[in-house]
């Protein structure tokens, strides 16, 4: 049930995007299609889950047993760096057509601030390593429903008339608000 409860709570209640304000850049700049959002969200949920992983790993058997937790945000953002970076070669090598399809979004995760909230709010959660896990999966789950709705908005607001002074950005900065005002709705859940 405690699970459960981590999962709704990232997905819904506490959407990493909506409700956090972590990872707007992306949420911003590739929700313009449908198809790059989700390509976007497999990427980060990739990176997310990983990244969490190794970061509680580092964060339990280094970090914490050397007296050194003050080095935990410098710690995490190489470690989600050199993974983004592992991974885009690991791709170029193993899985040319996946590295052409993600290709453009595994150097926007670098600087992907979602996927390093997750790895320090899982730690300052008191997560265990599945429980970490979870988290991620959840806020994974939630960052994409965030990105994919909101490009799905904006590829049907291209056929509405829209005042030449509320194009682009500022309408998209009104539906993002809509969207956050929406998800708090769901603060009554956990």
């Amino acid at each position: 049930m405690e699970y459960i409860l981590i999962i709704v709570s990232a997905v819904f209640v506490n959407n990493i995007v909506l409700i956090k304000f972590l990872g707007i850049c992306p949420f911003i700049g590739v929700s313009n299609k449908v198809d790059t959002s989700v390509g976007m969200t497999g990427a980060v949920t990739f990176v997310m889950v990983i990244a969490t992983i190794v970061t509680y790993l580092l964060e339990v058997y280094v970090l914490v047993p050397l007296g050194i937790t003050f080095m935990r945000t410098i710690t995490f953002i190489l470690v989600i760096a050199s993974l983004v970076q592992m991974v885009e070669i690991m791709l170029k090598k193993v899985s040319p057509s996946l590295y052409q399809a993600l290709g453009i979004f595994l150097p926007l995760i670098t600087t992907n601030c979602a996927v390093l909230g997750v790895a320090v709010l899982a730690v300052q959660n008191n997560y265990n390593l599945l429980e970490s896990v979870i988290f991620a999966v959840g806020n994974s789950i939630g960052f994409g429903i965030a990105l994919i709705v909101f490009a799905g908005i904006r590829e049907q607001m291209e056929l509405v008339n829209i005042p030449d002074a509320m194009k682009g950005v500022p309408i998209a900065f009104v539906v993002a608000g809509l969207l956050a005002l929406a998800f708090l709705g769901f603060s009554g859940i956990v």
